[in-house]
């Protein structure tokens, strides 16, 4: 699913997909990133944090750092960030959000939450 960008002239900002889900928004160079809208770690809202060096994307909470190329997370190796392909077609630009991922089974969401209360 493509969703587009709506360049602004702020440093960050959020989009919505139609389906509902929310990324943020960073420009970056002559380009821009695209990332889930909330820290995997809190929910800190990531358009407000900061991104340094153009490639590590700090949130504005606690400070867990990503990598803006891989999602990868410098603070802790439990978390990634999801970050998503931007293209450019015809002066505009698009963030490559995939599909919305499937909903999870009552059972699936047991596991997950147990799995959350564990750690």
């Amino acid at each position: 699913m493509l969703v587009p960008l709506d360049p602004r002239e702020a440093p960050s900002w959020t989009v919505r997909a139609p389906d509902g889900r929310e990324f943020a928004v960073f420009r970056v160079g002559d380009g821009y990133r695209v990332t889930d809208a909330e820290c995997p770690h809190n929910k800190g809202p990531l358009a407000q944090g900061w991104v340094r060096d153009g490639e590590t994307l700090v949130c504005p909470w606690h400070w867990y750092r990503f990598d803006l190329g891989t999602g990868a997370c410098a603070t802790t190796r439990q978390y990634r960030l999801g970050v998503y392909p931007v293209l450019e077609r015809d002066g505009t630009w698009w963030a490559d959000v995939g599909e919305p991922p499937e909903p999870l089974s009552w059972a699936e969401r047991l596991r997950a939450h147990a799995r959350r209360a564990g750690s």
